[in-house]
């Protein structure tokens, strides 16, 4: 038996809670994996409060991410004593996921654990900070660079928009970061944010056509928000749109993109081939330090996972939340 966070809907309600689970009841797979860490992302967020229609198989264990150690193998890649990273690939929404003590797994959704990460760094980074260095490639495939303008990072204190602003300075960016949270101005500079917007310059509705400002933009937020960057991007700029915490509603006009030449890359994390994920995993484990995590990321244990889902969907939640599993 082992501990979990366990979703249930039936004639009583939905609801989730920490109980006891049993090896028996785990999914099918080929990798059991004693879980180390996870994460609570805003999908997880969703799921455990029923806030949305997350959760497609009851019951569920919660969870889109997760490090841990390989107990057992039928598949010759990976042997006991492996550690090895998930996220996606439906996991915590059609197969049980990561906040629970174990996961039995498909050996094609598991990579190694990167050299250089430990098993909470890479939860501190999560599918967040995952999704975050996917945008920052997708800009750089496109040709944005550093020397060509500010970039905008929307949603900036959130996990996706945290790492953002942190990676894109790193890389030699001057970033923009746009916040609900205007008190969090100084933890936005820290992850070297060069300036600071509030949120309500792109939250409602606006022009199509707008004066350039921008060489590229990172946005987690969708709706009016993205509309208003994509009608503010330079000519030529790309803008990486990999969320919808506004809205999954696109209100724009043609005007950016066949007059402007301006691109829109959508980025998703769920399914992306391991070739991907290995690539920017192993970019996140070059470009990561220790005090960038410790200013983005905090710890909670699973008793505590409940509450913290609650608190992110009200928005009283900044940067990452890493769930110590093991």
């Amino acid at each position: 038996m082992f501990r979990g966070i366990l979703i249930s809907k039936d004639e009583a309600g939905y609801r989730s809670e920490l109980t006891m689970l049993s090896e028996e009841n785990l999914p099918a797979g080929d990798v059991l994996v004693r879980v180390l860490c996870s994460t609570i992302n805003y999908k997880d967020a969703l799921a455990i409060t029923g806030r949305s229609p997350v959760v497609r198989r009851f019951p569920m264990v919660p969870g889109i991410d997760l490090v841990g150690e390989v107990e057992q193998s039928d598949c010759p890649a990976f042997q006991p004593g492996d550690q090895v990273l998930l996220n996606g690939f439906g996991v915590g929404e059609v197969h049980w996921g990561g906040l629970a003590e174990k996961a039995r797994l498909r050996s094609d959704w598991l990579i190694p654990l990167p050299a250089g990460l430990t098993a909470r760094e890479a939860m501190m980074v999560g599918t967040a900070g995952y999704t975050a260095m996917l945008c920052v490639m997708a800009l750089e495939q496109h040709g944005v660079t550093p020397d060509q303008g500010d970039v905008l990072v929307t949603g900036a204190n959130g996990g996706v928009g945290s790492f953002a602003v942190a990676l894109l300075s790193r890389l030699g960016y001057r970033v923009v970061a746009v916040t609900g949270r205007p008190q969090e101005a100084d933890y936005l500079t820290r992850l070297g944010a060069i300036e600071i917007l509030p949120r309500s310059q792109f939250s409602e509705p606006g022009k199509p056509f707008q004066a350039e400002r921008w060489a590229g933009a990172v946005d987690s937020v969708g709706s009016h928000t993205l509309a208003n960057v994509l009608a503010s991007t330079r000519y030529g700029g790309t803008v990486a749109a990999c969320g919808l915490a506004q809205g999954a509603d696109l209100p724009v006009s043609v005007m950016p993109f066949i007059l402007r030449g301006v691109t829109l890359a959508g980025v998703d994390s769920v399914m992306r081939p391991a070739v991907d994920r290995i690539r920017a995993w192993n970019r996140l484990a070059e470009l990561l330090d220790d005090r960038m995590l410790t200013d983005i990321a905090h710890e909670i244990e699973l008793e505590q996972v409940q509450q913290t889902a609650q608190d992110l969907l009200d928005g009283k939640v900044r940067g990452r939340v890493l769930v110590n599993i093991g």
